[in-house]
């Protein structure tokens, strides 16, 4: 049984040395950049571009929806702003009304009603077709906005060369459950580690979709590749958020992370939702990993030693397990190199990361490493396994909503007096809108969530 132990501990030294390099080079470029050389973001150089908010919704809590629309309502934001909300077929359409309702005479908000649901990716579509200004916001319809963040990622997008920017996300729910603390804390190392580090590199992997803004000029020259995507022949409706930001690299364009433009979303609070959402993650990980290692060779090292060091380290550390349950399960004996390995890397990621969030309650995500050991590299083996299962999870199919397949409803507001006469004392006139090109080519079973 000397090979178990032999493997576990060379997995498990080899994960540290990747991890320690890694997580050492992350925390160092994952420092803000000295203010000075980014003093050009906080001043507009031109006239402050258009832009149009894009929320996609598919049976959303009232209420929940109501706080989202209410937030991109009260933006600060001084240029134009539209806001194009998409309900794709939501069967909860009438509990929703009175939230269509409240912002019906709002002339910034305009609705789409699809009569079937068609997915996230073809909603978004639907009103990126219709949609006219320079730049493009995708926001989550369980996501709230703090009322600056439109300016501030309108003006990191000052730079022509960057054709997408995120905010950094935080949970809504945060207090409800020990899971949404846990995830609160993942957030902010996703945002403030990974993703901040990526940015010194102009080479974000992944503009989140709870609010992610794009430059719309070069969104339109992506569109039928995003609408597209297909793996292995089959095709792909999740992940939108980064395929969308892979497709921005491969074309040429930078992306960027705005740590100050503060988006909330509601997180899983029960296991059961948590992990199906990671194995949807899982997917389209390791599905544009693919893509993206094309993209490596014209980025920054870093970039690189990032993917390697994210599906590189799983594996290493998902041999050590292994190598440590069958030697307890063989020969009753703790795989003692393993275990302190693993507890020592855990500890120090959690201190640091105490110590630059300024935040005692890191030291508490310690708790998520055995959620990592036991479930989340298991359910990664099992997405890389299955990669070609496009099944959302979260929600069962949609119900049939009533009307013709491809076709929608536009609900623009009242604009002028006349077309208020027009109403008879109705919120909202109604004219159809031909969206067959945006739903004829997805099956009526594919089902969008927002989590």
């Amino acid at each position: 049984m000397d090979l178990l132990n032999t493997i576990g501990i060379g997995a498990v030294s080899c994960y540290a040395l990747l991890s320690t390099a890694y997580k050492s080079m992350q925390t160092l470029y994952a420092r803000p950049k000295d203010l000075s050389s980014a003093s050009e973001d906080f001043v507009f150089h031109a006239p402050l571009p258009s832009v149009d908010v894009i929320v996609p919704c598919y049976n959303e809590d009232p209420g929940t929806f109501s706080e989202c629309l209410a937030s991109i309502a009260n933006q600060d934001y001084a240029g134009k702003l539209r806001v194009y909300v998409v309900d794709d077929g939501s069967a909860n359409r009438e509990k929703l009304g009175p939230v269509h309702d409240a912002y019906a005479r709002d002339p910034r908000f305009n609705f789409i009603l699809l009569r079937e649901n068609v997915g996230k990716r073809k909603a978004q579509i639907a009103a990126i077709r219709r949609s006219s200004g320079d730049l493009v916001l995708n926001v989550d319809s369980d996501s709230t906005l703090a009322s600056d963040v439109v300016t501030k990622l309108a003006l990191k997008m000052q730079n022509p060369e960057i054709g997408a920017a995120m905010g950094q996300l935080t949970a809504s729910n945060r207090n409800d459950t020990w899971l949404t603390r846990l995830i609160d804390m993942e957030y902010w190392l996703a945002c403030n580690e990974e993703r901040a580090a990526q940015a010194r590199f102009g080479a974000v992997m992944c503009c989140c979709g709870p609010c992610a803004m794009y430059r719309r000029s070069a969104l339109l020259l992506l569109l039928d590749q995003y609408e597209s995507q297909f793996f292995w022949g089959k095709p792909s409706d999740f992940g939108e958020d980064r395929h969308l930001t892979i497709l921005m690299l491969k074309a040429g364009f930078r992306t960027e992370y705005v740590p100050d433009a503060i988006a909330a979303t509601v997180v899983p609070d029960r296991m059961g939702p948590y992990l199906r959402q990671q194995l949807r993650w899982a997917r389209s990980t390791f599905r544009d990993t693919f893509l993206a290692l094309r993209l490596l060779p014209g980025l920054d090292r870093y970039i690189t030693l990032d993917v390697v060091g994210q599906n590189l380290g799983p594996l290493l550390l998902a041999f050590a397990v292994l190598a440590g349950v069958a030697q307890v399960a063989l020969t009753a004996t703790v795989p003692l190199w393993t275990v302190m390995m693993i507890a020592t890397m855990t500890m120090i990621r959690c201190s640091v990361a105490a110590f630059r969030a300024r935040q005692l309650r890191f030291l508490a995500f310690s708790l998520h490493t055995p959620i990592n050991l036991f479930f989340l590299l298991p359910l990664k083996a099992y997405a890389l396994c299955t990669l070609t299962n496009s099944d959302w999870l979260s929600r069962s199919a949609p119900a049939n909503v009533t009307g013709a397949g491809g076709e929608g409803v536009f609900v623009p507001h009242p604009t002028s007096e006349s077309s208020a006469r027009a109403t008879s004392g109705n919120a909202t006139t109604l004219r159809r809108l031909n969206l067959a090109r945006d739903s004829a080519t997805v099956a009526p079973a594919v089902v969008c969530s927002d989590d």
